[in-house]
């Protein structure tokens, strides 16, 4: 990916900032975004000084605004835009259907799918310029499956898998391919804020049904994002690919 432009959301820490390394360990300049503005800049600091050619970005994926100021700067800086991980997002607080805040509901959309829907508009205005490029949102296991109590989350998963398929539709045959990745049970930031909020049985329940018997790791993520992004994917459209060492079947 040497000489190629990466862009990646909730850049910060977890999925996102595993993703990030992997793309510059591969060549590609990065832009790493994220609404914690001290965070991102220390996690591009740190590749900076590495070797690797960043930048920092503060950016609330709920603000179309600042998702179209977001890919400006990333084109500005680096001239050109190839690849996106749309990876931002956050949990929904557990409530059955009938318990369900609409602030939850406004909270989990705005960020999860509307923000999915921000970047993939305001990257493609760029791409499509090139007639080139890759882009893959970040669903999760929630977007092909239910589960009690995560119905505002799981709902704007599935939406997400929604777009990135009628997004690759349009765009296939214009040099620009659109696939997901939807995650299972990872250790990330997002996890461990599960077990301090009181859901480690859950999530330990869970865990004794995944065949591989462990949480995954955000390195294998960054990896198949990378893959999907790659030439050696260049037949790949509209895929949502299951990471979830085998939880779903």
């Amino acid at each position: 990916m040497e000489g190629k432009v990466a862009l990646v959301t909730g850049a910060a820490s977890g999925l996102g900032l595993a993703t990030a390394k992997a793309f510059a360990q591969a060549g590609a300049a990065v832009a790493l975004a994220d609404w914690d503005e001290q965070a991102v800049k220390a996690a591009a600091d740190q590749l900076a000084a590495e070797g690797y050619q960043t930048l920092a970005i503060k950016c609330d994926v709920s603000d179309d605004k600042q998702v179209e100021e977001m890919v400006s700067k990333t084109v500005q800086a680096f001239g050109r835009l190839d690849y996106a991980y749309n990876n931002a997002g956050v949990q929904n607080e557990l409530a059955e259907a009938a318990d369900q805040t609409l602030a939850d509901f406004e909270h989990v959309n705005s960020i999860n799918y509307q923000g999915i829907w921000s970047c993939m508009k305001y990257e493609l205005q760029h791409m499509r310029k090139q007639e080139s490029g890759a882009i893959v949102n970040c669903s999760s296991i929630g977007g092909i499956r239910a589960g009690a109590q995560r119905g505002v989350y799981h709902g704007a998963k599935h939406g997400v898998i929604g777009l990135t398929i009628s997004a690759a539709v349009e765009y296939a045959n214009r040099g620009i391919r659109i696939n997901s990745v939807s995650p299972g049970l990872f250790q990330t930031a997002m996890s461990d804020k599960m077990i301090a909020a009181g859901q480690k049985e859950a999530l330990d329940a869970i865990l004794q049904a995944v065949p591989i018997g462990r949480l995954g790791r955000a390195e294998e993520i960054a990896s198949t994002v990378l893959f999907l992004c790659s030439d050696a994917a260049s037949m790949v459209v509209g895929h949502n690919l299951v990471v979830d060492g085998g939880l779903t079947i």
